[in-house]
């Protein structure tokens, strides 16, 4: 499928994780990303490390001055390049109009109304382009009383509800592994502005998207929120229990930890008789239906880890393929990487990076005819294209050096 964005100008005005993801898959789908950036640091994730990737003796000379690219950036600022720009100067908020009125979407994750102040709201870019679709990205949303508080990622898992679900009954709150609030958010906003250009096509106008981490982790809560908002129960924590299904969480075993889901009568009836060995737990009052199950459910899940405890992980991996029964192991992210799924699907692929040689990049996550869309660009370093972009827009060179000169760019 030839990329759908192709021709399509994003301005990124994003930065850290959420608006990153969502301009990065909209470039991973053949949109020119623009990601504009502060013109001594850039993205706040560029100086996220350790870790960083070591640097390669054939970096630009243009780059020398700048500090090793940090793992974090590398992950989500692929297929854009960058250009940097100073606001609070005149000839740089005009080098951004002029952008706007060239671009198709305008991405930004400022605090609400921040950038109204510098005459690039929604009101004053719709005036330079009717057809633009802007997008804005916040911790709470355009309105409300919250508005104007800043947006992280931890603090929504727990304001929104996540983290009083997350983690064990008798601990205290733990938040996700990775930030997975801004990734939603990444998410929905590339949706929305997939469906806004769909919009437009129809329309002839732009329109202005309001997506927000708080909105995004609360329609996150699925089925959670249903027993809350249908049946007015309230959630707790069950570590990696599921609260209406039983068995289903990990378990250990001799050098490690499995995680099973025998979701139904079927699925716990081969569990009982074939790992188990205990055909008489198929019949008992106790465990015959899933309801007695979630019952006692401390009673089962100590009989079932008593067994396992008993062998290895990779003894009950064989023991447990061909059953039917949901069932895989806690990987590390070696091992993760090392899957013969991942291996056999090619999800990492290679890229050449000019100051640093050859990178690994998760690739996109979603085939189409078998494929996957290219990596065009390696994540950019720092005001890497900020003069080809200038030139692009008309400046000349005795301009651009006038624009260095003034640290406007």
């Amino acid at each position: 499928m030839p990329p759908p964005l192709q021709g399509v100008r994003i301005l990124d005005l994003t930065r850290v994780l959420a608006g990153p993801t969502a301009t990065m898959l909209l470039g991973d789908l053949g949109a020119e990303v623009i990601k504009v950036e502060e013109v001594t640091a850039g993205d706040d994730t560029r100086t996220w490390h350790p870790p960083s990737a070591p640097l390669s003796e054939d970096a630009p000379p243009k780059s020398e001055h700048l500090p090793p690219e940090s793992a974090y950036f590398l992950a989500v600022n692929r297929n854009k390049r960058s250009l940097t720009v100073n606001f609070k100067h005149a000839d740089g908020l005009e080098i951004i109009r002029k952008l706007v009125r060239s671009a198709d979407v305008l991405v930004e994750n400022f605090i609400p109304g921040k950038l109204s102040t510098f005459g690039l709201g929604w009101e004053d870019c719709h005036k330079l382009n009717p057809r633009l679709i802007y997008a804005s990205i916040s911790g709470y949303g355009q309105t409300g009383p919250y508005k104007k508080a800043a947006g992280y990622d931890v603090i929504i898992e727990a304001e929104a509800g996540l983290m009083h679900i997350t983690g064990e009954p008798d601990r205290p709150p733990c938040k996700v592994g990775v930030a997975t609030t801004d990734i939603a958010t990444g998410l929905y906003t590339h949706g929305a502005i997939m469906a806004a250009l769909l919009s437009r096509e129809k329309t002839g106008k732009g329109v202005w998207i309001d997506c927000n981490l708080f909105e995004s982790q609360i329609a996150g809560l699925a089925n959670i929120a249903s027993n809350y908002l249908i049946a007015g129960q309230e959630a707790s924590r069950h570590g990696t229990a599921h609260p209406s299904i039983t068995p289903y969480q990990v378990f250990p075993c001799e050098d490690g930890f499995l995680m099973i889901g025998a979701g139904n009568n079927k699925q716990f009836a081969v569990l009982a008789d074939r790992i188990l060995h205990k055909p008489e737990l198929i019949t008992n009052p106790k465990f015959s239906t899933n309801a007695s199950r979630v019952a006692n459910r401390e009673e089962l899940v100590t009989i079932i880890s008593d067994v396992l405890l008993g062998h290895t992980r990779n003894y009950w991996l064989k023991e447990f393929n061909g059953l039917g029964i949901p069932f895989g192991p806690i990987n590390n992210i070696e091992q993760t990487f090392n899957h013969p799924q991942a291996k056999a699907r090619n999800l990492v692929k290679e890229i050449e990076h000019s100051r640093i040689g050859k990178i690994k990049m998760v690739g996109p996550a979603v085939m189409y005819n078998g494929q996957r869309m290219p990596i065009t660009r390696p994540p950019p370093w720092l005001s890497q294209h900020t003069e080809e972009i200038l030139k692009e827009m008309g400046y000349t060179e005795q301009k651009i050096s006038s624009f260095q000169a003034d640290k406007v760019i």
